[in-house]
């Protein structure tokens, strides 16, 4: 089967093309995909494709090709040719079916062209709330796919045009000219762009709305001739206009002129009949002004016929259209309520089982914060105990290297004045060596000297070792923190460190007590220290 089987019966138009016996119109069938759309109320498409039956040949042919996209073009082309024929039942018909051949397609660019025309539609018949409704809707789609990059800006204008002259049908000028400023805004180059002469035909109404009855008639004069070699058809609505503007100016003689060359143009070309009787009505007007009443009585008594034709609710051609037999929305709807109803129970039936698992989540929720407030709690409890014991036991490893460092420093102060005593024990002796006179050989006297000297400094270094031994880092802190202090420094900081008096460190490095305060003055000039810097503490500190 080459198109779906529910399509069938909708008004039963698409079985009429396809029983159908009428020659396909051949250059139809080669009508590009992205061709110009023919505005809802004008007929942009050539005069032979007038041809009603020509055009339900193309259909029917395109149906059986399975070219569902062609057929809709086609059938938007046919829903032109019966509205300027003032079929609106069929025209209406004919594009519900286009609707209904793509409605589950996802087209969503010829769906919006199709909603446009259906606001056209509606909008003829002055039911202005659903009109807008659907040429809404086509402009949402429009912006949704401009958005997503799958049409350019400029397509817009198309929605904004139609917008603007279904508020010039219902008589708005001023909603009519904000959509007709919206248009300009996004014309630009696209292949099916409008034709500006059409945008010029709109704000020549909205000029003649503002009483610029000038401008409005020098514009229609521009676009006039690029309508006789384009679009004649449309000039029906030119002239009709254009009297208009010459009624407000008071000039009936060229009111009456107009109006007849839009009949004229009408009748030519079977386009825009639904405007007739309008255009008689005038008539009858300006001809009972000019005294000749018996041409006002045929030209309102042609309007009255043509209204009982095309409008009157009585009318056969309109009676489907009034009463809105429209089987494609009735059926719609009752899916979307059979829809509704097995969403709502489907919905019913999720918040229960919902509502079963937020219980349950609910109930196991409680439980892990319960279980986990009294796992946090314990852990809690058991570091602050771990942390307790640890600071309990650091200070008393604490305690414990404080006493040990204690301990070791007074004994390495002790073993300091032991070395101290022993130094100045052998400096009496030497003294006492190089005082005496006697047998003692010169020889013995140097090798003493000597011997004590050597164990001067290795007592320095026996002491410099135990020193090392008990405060570890002190001379690595004082040569990072004081990279500039000489041997000499560094001895008498390690002594100042002992809490050694000057005279003791004389003593223990046999220099003169003077000596080591001029020591001690120079490694506070060092060290960068003020009269008000204690170096005890600093060393201490170390």
């Amino acid at each position: 089967m080459l198109f779906p089987k529910r399509l069938i019966p909708t008004y039963g138009l698409i079985v009429l093309f396809l029983l159908s016996g009428f020659t396909i119109y051949g250059q139809d069938s080669s009508i590009p995909l992205n061709a110009s759309i023919a505005y809802a109320d004008t007929l942009t498409i050539k005069p032979n494709l007038h041809n009603i039956d020509s055009l339900k040949s193309v259909v029917a042919s395109n149906l059986i090709k399975g070219d569902t996209l062609k057929s809709v073009w086609t059938l938007m082309k046919l829903m032109d040719a019966y509205s300027h024929q003032a079929n609106y039942a069929q025209a209406y018909e004919t594009i519900w079916s286009a609707l209904t051949l793509v409605d589950s397609s996802d087209k969503k660019v010829i769906k919006s062209h199709i909603y446009r025309r259906l606001g056209a539609m509606y909008s003829y018949n002055k039911r202005k709330e659903e009109a807008l409704k659907y040429l809404q809707m086509s402009l949402d789609i429009m912006k949704d796919q401009v958005e997503k990059g799958t049409m350019p800006k400029a397509s817009l204008a198309h929605s904004y045009y139609t917008f603007s002259y279904t508020y010039r049908g219902l008589d708005e000028p001023e909603m009519a000219k904000k959509y007709l400023d919206s248009c300009y805004i996004y014309y630009g180059d696209v292949p099916d762009k409008i034709d500006l002469p059409f945008l010029k035909f709109e704000e020549s109404y909205v000029l003649r709305e503002e009483q610029k009855y000038e401008e409005a008639m020098q514009t229609l004069a521009e676009i006039e001739p690029w309508f006789q070699n384009n679009t004649p058809s449309y000039l029906v609505l030119v002239y009709a206009y254009w009297a208009v503007i010459y009624k407000r100016l008071g000039d009936i003689d060229k009111t009456i002129e107009y109006y007849k060359k839009a009949l004229r143009i009408s009748d030519k070309y079977q386009s825009h009949i639904d405007f007739t009787p309008f255009i008689y009505e005038k008539l009858s007007e300006n001809y009972k002004r000019l005294g000749n009443y018996k041409e006002a009585y045929q030209s309102l008594d042609k309007a009255k016929t043509l209204n009982a034709k095309f409008f009157d609710g009585r009318s056969q051609n309109n009676i489907p259209l009034m009463e809105i037999k429209n089987e494609y929305r009735l059926e719609k709807e009752r899916q979307q309520e059979v829809i509704r109803q097995q969403r709502m129970e489907k919905l019913e039936q999720q918040d229960k089982i919902l509502l079963l698992q937020r219980i349950i989540l609910g109930t196991s929720l409680v439980f892990v914060v319960i279980i986990g407030f009294v796992y946090v709690k314990h852990i809690r409890s058991k570091h602050r105990a771990e942390k307790l014991l640890m600071q309990k036991t650091k200070a008393l490893e604490m305690e414990q290297a404080n006493e040990l460092l204690e301990t070791k420093n007074k004994e390495l102060a002790a073993s300091t004045l032991q070395l101290v005593e022993k130094d100045e024990f052998l400096k009496r002796l030497k003294t006492e060596l190089r005082g005496e006179d006697g047998t003692v050989k010169v020889s013995e006297i140097n090798r003493v000297l000597k011997s004590i000297s050597v164990g001067s400094a290795n007592n320095w270094e026996e002491f410099k070792l135990r020193f090392t031994d008990v405060n570890k880092n002190f001379y690595e802190k004082l040569n990072n923190t004081y990279p500039n202090l000489s041997q000499t420094d560094q001895k008498i900081c390690a002594l100042i460190k002992l809490n050694l008096s000057s005279k003791d460190m004389a003593r223990l490095l046999g220099i003169s007590t003077k000596s080591v305060h001029t020591t001690r003055h120079r490694l506070r000039k060092k060290m960068g220290l003020q009269r008000s810097d204690n170096l005890e503490e600093l060393i201490a500190s170390l």
